[in-house]
């Protein structure tokens, strides 16, 4: 052994750190395979096996491959010939992981590019594209996060939802959205009690927003939260929150003893704020084990409200409604913040097929509301076709159906995102000094007394 050889650190194996790496690569093609975010979370065997730093790396690593995915597609196209066939979806993930680690993530060079190299030798399908790794993965981190960093903004976005943003909010807006799209959101919690609010935030090192949600940055796991096992408050999206709230504010009186149904309820969060408002509630929604995890927060927290497994389309309560709450199925693309598979899973078609959906849905709610009964619909979508559109035409062909107009205090004095019409906007550049918020749209809509 000579001088200079006893001089030199030992080695690290090429496989150091590659098991949270192949939980990140095993999450993302489940991703391909059609399951949304959460699911994909949910199912990975990898992924579930890894504790503490691991786990957060793997997550991490999953969601901003996902969430950069436009740009990291560019960095990637600069070092290649020519794209990559499908048939090596899994070869073109992993050249996503290791340019999302060294251009959005920081992680050292020789640890980003022998762990990509021992990801593909891993795989029988990917083995012969090691060489072709090797070398881009080393190209990429050589130039460093300046090169992602001087890409356009809406590199992340597909040029058809980019597009839908300007058309429906203009160019700076959606610029703003996009902008908001690449960081990872707060978590925020809904408190049981409002009037404990304050004392819960103190409690949980939180910020307390304008129209009553809890905020926190930096959370760790939800069960170790103050508060969680005596069941103080549930996870819940600061704009999410909202809906609920203009329902209740409905009511001068408030909805206590009220019939409130919730329809497409799951997993419950509006469930238990009617709940906990003193409705009586109906929880409907068609998807069994969402519905399950919609009682268990229910226990909880203790509160009550009925279950029904149904699809509200062939399904009819026992008695007309004081209210209902219509959280319809949507494309999500309010939620990207938290769920950045979202823009690479869905297309045009799908929107106008959901569309389709939602008047139906519309209509449906509307038969169960008692004359005088008020309806809120709401969407965590960015498109105006699944928002601002369906309300207007509900209101066309309901001759016996008024709005009720948004008023900022009741969403914490945020009059940016009322609409013109007087119905709920919000997009995720909302608050953003605070952390931003998912785009929701709602309106409230009242049945004559006639």
């Amino acid at each position: 052994m000579t001088a200079a050889s006893k001089k030199r650190p030992p080695a690290k194996p090429a496989t150091q750190g590659l098991v949270a790496r192949r939980a990140a690569l095993d999450i993302l093609t489940l991703v391909r395979a059609g399951a949304g975010l959460d699911e994909a979370l949910d199912k990975c065997r990898s992924f579930d096996a890894l504790e503490g730093s691991d786990r957060a790396f793997a997550r991490t690593l999953a969601t901003t491959a996902l969430r950069r995915q436009g740009g990291l597609d560019a960095l990637i196209g600069a070092h290649v010939e020519r794209p990559l066939p499908k048939r090596a979806a899994r070869a073109m993930d992993i050249l996503r992981l290791a340019a999302a680690q060294s251009a959005a993530l920081g992680v050292a060079d020789h640890a980003v590019v022998n762990t990509a190299v021992a990801l593909a030798r891993s795989f029988q399908e990917t083995a012969g594209y090691a060489g072709m790794i090797n070398a881009v993965a080393r190209k990429i981190a050589a130039a460093g996060p300046a090169a992602l960093e001087k890409l356009p903004v809406r590199i992340d976005t597909p040029g058809w939802l980019w597009r839908s943003w300007e058309r429906a909010y203009g160019p700076a807006a959606a610029r703003a959205v996009a902008e908001a799209h690449r960081r990872e959101p707060p978590l925020d919690l809904t408190p049981k009690d409002p009037a404990e609010a304050e004392a819960l935030a103190q409690r949980l090192g939180a910020r307390l927003l304008a129209a009553g949600s809890l905020r926190l940055d930096h959370a760790g796991p939800v069960p170790r939260l103050p508060g969680y096992a005596e069941g103080r408050w549930w996870v819940q999206g600061a704009a999410a929150a909202l809906p609920a709230r203009l329902l209740i504010g409905a009511f001068p009186e408030g909805i206590a003893g009220k019939r409130v149904l919730d329809l497409c309820a799951a997993p419950g969060g509006k469930t238990l704020q009617l709940a906990a408002a003193g409705g009586r509630v109906t929880a409907v929604d068609v998807a069994g084990p969402r519905l399950k995890t919609l009682a268990e927060n229910l226990q909880r927290v203790s509160l009550s409200a009925e279950t029904v497994k149904a699809d509200i389309l062939k399904w009819t309560p026992d008695a007309p409604a004081d209210a209902v709450l219509l959280d319809a199925p949507c494309s999500g693309t309010g939620t990207i913040r938290r769920r950045p598979d979202i823009p690479w899973a869905k297309n045009e078609d799908e929107i106008a097929a959901l569309a389709r959906l939602q008047s139906r849905l519309i209509d449906r709610a509307l038969g169960f509301l008692k004359p005088g009964g008020v309806l809120v619909y709401a969407v965590c979508s960015l498109q105006p076709e699944e928002g601002e559109r369906q309300a207007a035409a509900a209101l066309a062909r309901h001759s016996g159906l008024e709005r009720i107009p948004v008023r900022a205090e009741e969403i914490g004095g945020l009059p940016a995102a009322i609409t013109r019409e007087g119905d709920l906007r919000t997009l995720p550049s909302h608050l953003a000094e605070a952390g931003g918020m998912d785009g929701f749209f709602a309106a409230r809509l009242r049945r004559s007394r006639g």
